[in-house]
């Protein structure tokens, strides 16, 4: 089998969702305290990618460029000092279910550092996404997604324009409302069980799901909650500042395992008593080098 299937290559860039732009109000005072102070800002017009970027589109931007992601790549012994040489070959973060309930404050009990993992071979080298072009890409680094996005003619997000497209027009905890699964349905991918050794599925999806399979919200774009996490331009710090401005990582750049970025929208690993973080309002912080089984992300123009 090919590094990635022939029929992939071909797949087109997500269909654009022109946004007139307005007033957002930013954060929230009721789960952590990195989303206050709750603010209000205002988000220009942009046009945001319906879905996150797929498997399939990213197979096409690797045939055309030829681009290695991070995860493929060697870690410099002088960004890690201390770590063991045998452990800075390329590889990337695995979510593996524990066998039974676990220490929810130690992260290291579920998540694995696997060798030749990539967005390739997401679980590893004996993985495949032959069967997952629909599917959102992961083991995406923040460097990765902006050349992916510099080759589409497109950008990342900043933090405000991703929370702006996330709660379109809307106040409430979740974009359909309070209730994170009205009538028993799920409106999202997030965990269904208990975290993190018992995933039920949402909709019977355990893991990702194909783009769109659960609704949209009021622009018309899918999966801005659940499903994976979704890169934003903007620097992570403790808490909101307001008026504050984000940088943009350069296609190309190396990344900085000391800078964080903003990630938004939670994933299918969320789970109300672990990380109650799948609402437009919560953010996460993540290190620009990182990749994960749970972290993809969309562009905008």
């Amino acid at each position: 089998m090919g590094l990635y299937p022939g029929a992939m290559v071909t797949a087109p860039l997500t269909d654009l969702v022109e946004l007139s732009g307005g007033t957002v109000t930013l954060g929230s005072a009721d789960f952590y305290p990195e989303e206050t102070p709750v603010h209000t800002v205002s988000v220009g017009p942009l046009a945001v990618e319906r879905h996150p970027v797929t498997n399939a589109q990213f197979a096409r931007f690797v045939a055309d460029t030829g681009y290695r992601t991070v995860a493929e790549r060697p870690m410099d012994p002088a960004d890690y000092p201390g770590v063991a040489a045998a452990d800075l070959a390329p590889g990337a973060l695995v979510f593996t279910p524990t066998p039974g309930p676990v220490d929810l404050t130690d992260w290291r009990q579920w998540w694995a550092w696997v060798p030749g993992a990539c967005w390739r071979r997401p679980f590893g080298p004996d993985s495949s996404i032959a069967d997952r072009g629909d599917h959102p890409v992961v083991q995406i680094a923040y460097p990765d997604a902006a050349a992916y996005a510099g080759w589409a003619g497109r950008r990342l997000p900043t933090e405000a324009e991703w929370e702006y497209a996330a709660r379109a027009g809307t106040t409430s905890t979740y974009p359909w409302g309070e209730d994170p699964a009205p009538g028993g349905r799920p409106m999202a991918n997030t965990w269904r069980g208990a975290f993190p050794y018992r995933n039920d599925g949402a909709l019977g999806w355990v893991g990702s799901s194909p783009v769109g399979s659960f609704p949209a919200n009021g622009f018309g774009l899918v999966d801005m909650i659940g499903n994976v996490w979704e890169w934003t331009t903007t620097r992570f710090r403790g808490g909101h500042r307001p008026g504050q401005r984000s940088g943009c990582c350069t296609p190309g750049r190396e990344p900085d395992p000391s800078v964080n970025q903003v990630l938004k929208g939670g994933s299918h690993l969320c789970a109300p008593e672990y990380c109650h973080r799948y609402r437009p309002a919560a953010r996460s912080p993540q290190s620009q080098d990182s990749a994960t089984t749970h972290i993809g992300f969309r562009c905008v123009r």
